[in-house]
């Protein structure tokens, strides 16, 4: 395999439908570990794709997930936020009410940026629970909004809201598209799901899809910076992380801004007899 194969960039600029759920299934047996293969999704006319984010708190969702919203919003698409939480005990300095009512307003007004729609659960920050209440809340919102795409926590996370999350959403994927399981919408098969790239989820993450986000990255960065603890003011770098993120990952994926993503292990094996 040449160092150019190794090297390329998975182009999903258009964030289509057709071209994100092919990106799951590309694994070859001369796969390399944590590098995007290149995909061909022929020349069917593409429908623009609609993209949810679930992440436990609205920093999350958008710092760490925002990025693929925007660009299906930007060709064309639908995107949609949903956080558990409002993250409400991440400040050490303002009270958990005042500071949950800042990350909602926060949310609003950047969903509004990206000309995309924040959702949110009531759950409280640090005790999201794994069970069926909050599986089928989830449910019932991909139900809702239909993404075609989704994107969330990996599970090796020090953070005990994103490992539930993780487990939340897989549940929720399969309660969403069962048609047997009745509820106030119809079933909704969501086609793709992507792990996002958090410098809290680290333990085992290994990226194998990169999107271009240059399109959007002024946007979403002007989106986050909305937020009450994007420049540090909780101790933790967010604007300067997530912008060297995203120029690593441009320099990976020989543009000038992207971010990566992991695919579920059952996602990443391609049948050839479909090829």
């Amino acid at each position: 395999m040449s160092s150019a194969t190794r090297r390329s960039l998975l182009k999903i600029a258009s964030l289509s439908a057709a071209a994100l759920a092919g990106a799951g299934n590309f694994l070859h047996a001369d796969q390399v570990v944590g590098q995007a293969q290149p995909v061909t999704s022929g020349p069917e006319k593409q429908t623009p794709a609609n993209v949810m984010s679930i992440a436990a708190a609205p920093g999350d969702t958008f710092f760490v997930m925002g990025s693929p919203v925007a660009m299906a919003v930007e060709t064309g698409g639908k995107g949609s936020l949903l956080s558990l939480t409002l993250g409400e005990r991440g400040s050490p300095t303002i009270a958990p009410a005042q500071y949950g009512a800042m990350q909602q307003k926060s949310a609003q007004g950047a969903a509004a940026l990206m000309g995309a729609q924040a959702l949110f659960l009531s759950y409280r920050d640090g005790e999201v629970p794994v069970n069926d209440e909050i599986k089928f809340a989830v449910c019932d919102l991909i139900r809702e909004y239909k993404p075609q795409i989704v994107v969330t926590h990996w599970k090796g996370s020090w953070h005990k809201d994103h490992r539930a999350c993780y487990e939340i959403v897989q549940d929720a994927i399969f309660y969403a598209g069962l048609p047997g399981i009745v509820r106030e919408r119809p079933a909704h098969d969501v086609r793709t799901l992507y792990f996002a790239d958090n410098w809290e989820d680290a333990a085992g993450f290994v990226a194998d899809t990169y999107l271009e986000i240059t399109p959007v990255y002024d946007r979403w960065m002007k989106a986050c910076s909305l937020f009450p603890m994007w420049r540090g003011e909780t101790g933790f770098r967010y604007n300067d992380y997530y912008a060297s993120r995203a120029a690593a990952c441009g320099c990976l994926s020989q543009c000038s801004k992207a971010v990566c993503f992991m695919s579920p292990a059952d996602e990443r094996v391609r049948d050839l007899r479909r090829v």
